[in-house]
């Protein structure tokens, strides 16, 4: 039986090439999985420009104050009588406070109504019968020297002629000079009498001087009443009936009604964003349903430098509520800037931090996504207006992961959601991180 043939194994590189062969064909087929898979547009969300408003607020802390107080106190020292009024109670103008003892006061009163008649009295007389009598005593003295004169006249010729004695003429003569001396005497005493002479300036200065005490009375004892000046709210009492009080004591505290100040510490970081005739929505957060209007009046000069924060008052609008009290706590969302119609996006949107006034986003174009510079106008906690570089209708893609000529398959979303994750992200938005405290843009 002749031997089995050898077997004739093939040469090596017969046998390496399929094996090269089959390498080649995975290894182009992976390059072309990979140049797919690069190449094949990516999902991505993205915004649709559009023309909507845009509203910058400020969030801080307020507190009620009255515009004034009024410290009201006793011009007179005396005892209180009564106290009609308690802290809280909303009073007139002119309604009664409290009372103090008053019948020294009354007395006083009294005392002065009869000096005042008295001095009428004596006025009246000084016209109606002192006046009329002094002008009939003048013209009777006047009608006596006119005779004495003439009497003297006649005595002359008679002891002229030798009918009378020289002793006769002397006593002609002391005569008329008794009824001139009366005559001026009685001038005098008319011209006393008159209106604007002595007399009658004495009997009209004493109605006066009695007139003014009779005033000074009733004010004192009108002293003895503490009224309300305005009307208001008192708000602090500090006396009880039969206490004795003093001209230096405030006794009651009111608060005037007027124009209800709500006054606010807003950081000064924000200061540039404020100014007078802005309007606020104002919260009580003990009426949380009534929310009302408000306008800033007033922005300090100063700043706090030991809070570092700005003192800014505000006035509701109208009429106020009538729950505000004293110090009471408010939220106040002032309104800073806004735009009734602007091209808005999600901070998000933003490639980095805005540099400026300028920021770059990726927008979609022709199914790639390209790179874009913008210009930015007003910018809030969580979305920020575009001023040039955005036309409406553009979609700006939102994933900070894609590149520039990317291929995108565009999922349009809701710009008020991606701007609230944004929000929530913290990204870059202007006053992002403040204290509600001083004030928190958003």
């Amino acid at each position: 039986m002749p031997p089995p043939s050898p077997v004739i194994a093939p040469p090596p590189r017969a046998r390496r090439w399929p094996l090269a062969l089959a390498l080649l064909v995975v290894l182009a087929a992976l390059a072309g999985g990979w140049a797919w898979w690069q190449g094949r547009p990516v999902a991505a969300d993205a915004v649709e420009v559009r023309a909507q408003p845009l509203q910058r607020t400020l969030l801080v802390t307020a507190r009620v104050r009255a515009p004034l107080r009024v410290e009201v106190g006793s011009t007179l020292t005396a005892r209180v009588a009564a106290v009609a009024v308690d802290e809280g109670d909303a009073v007139a103008a002119g309604a009664m406070l409290l009372t103090l003892e008053d019948s020294e006061a009354r007395a006083a009163l009294a005392q002065a109504q009869a000096a005042l008649a008295q001095a009428r009295a004596r006025l009246a007389a000084q016209r109606q019968v002192a006046g009329p009598t002094a002008v009939a005593a003048l013209a009777q003295a006047e009608a006596n020297h006119a005779a004495a004169q003439r009497e003297l006249a006649r005595s002359r010729e008679l002891l002229a002629q030798g009918f009378i004695s020289a002793a006769r003429l002397d006593e002609a003569q002391r005569q008329a000079e008794i009824a001139l001396a009366q005559r001026d005497v009685a001038a005098v005493q008319a011209a006393a009498q008159r209106a604007g002479g002595a007399e009658a300036l004495a009997a009209l200065t004493q109605l006066e001087a009695a007139q003014a005490a009779l005033q000074a009375a009733q004010a004192r004892l009108a002293q003895t009443v503490l009224r309300a000046p305005a009307a208001g709210r008192v708000v602090g009492r500090t006396v009880e009936p039969g206490q004795v009080v003093a001209p230096t004591r405030a006794l009651l505290v009111l608060a005037p009604d007027g124009p209800t100040e709500l006054l606010a510490a807003v950081d000064e970081r924000f200061i540039a964003q404020l100014q007078p005739g802005q309007r606020a929505q104002v919260l009580a957060d003990a009426h949380p349903q009534q929310p009302f209007a408000a306008r800033i009046t007033r922005i300090a000069p100063a700043v706090d430098a030991q809070r570092g924060a700005v003192e800014v008052r505000l006035v509701p609008e109208g009429q106020a509520p009538p729950f505000l009290r004293e110090d009471m706590t408010l939220s106040v969302e002032i309104v800073t800037a806004e735009r009734a119609a602007a091209r808005v996006l999600p901070l998000g949107a933003l490639r980095a931090a805005p540099v400026g006034e300028r920021a770059q986003v990726l927008v979609v174009r022709e199914g790639r996504a390209e790179l874009r510079t913008l210009d930015l106008g007003l910018r809030t906690l969580d979305r920020v207006e575009v001023t040039a570089g955005l036309a409406e209708g553009d979609r700006v893609l939102l994933d900070p992961l894609l590149q520039p000529g990317q291929r995108v398959r565009v999922r349009v979303v809701d710009a008020a959601q991606a701007a609230a994750a944004a929000g929530t992200r913290g990204a870059g938005g202007e006053g992002s991180g403040a204290a509600m405290g001083a004030g928190a843009a958003r």
